[in-house]
């Protein structure tokens, strides 16, 4: 399956679909099905009925999953958005960088 470009709690930027260009926080993701839920992007209308949490029951927004070739790295340096490369460090540590600036990720 192999890894995949961003993990949780990553900076993305979306670049295509109905969100292109919006950014947010990566709250989750699903290796598996290779997407990723993103805070405040490809926001759905889901029908709940009442229940402990939710007394009122109605309409509440959510984010849905998003897929992972839709979203890019936020560039820490420059704010635009970047690929990722895998590089060992001087540690022999594999580590993310970003193509546009060259810098280590995290």
């Amino acid at each position: 399956m192999g890894k995949l470009h961003i993990k949780k709690g990553d900076i993305v930027i979306v670049n295509a679909g109905v969100s292109k260009g919006e950014e947010g926080k990566v709250l989750e993701v699903f290796p598996e099905k290779k997407r990723a839920i993103v805070e405040g992007v490809n926001m759905v209308s889901k029908h709940t009925k009442p229940n402990a949490e939710n007394p009122q029951g109605g309409i509440i927004k959510k984010e849905a999953p998003i897929h992972i070739s839709n979203l890019n790295l936020k560039d820490a340096s420059t704010g635009k958005p970047t690929r990722i490369g895998r590089k060992l460090n001087e540690n022999g540590k594999l580590v993310r960088f970003s193509k546009k600036s060259g810098e280590e990720i995290k």
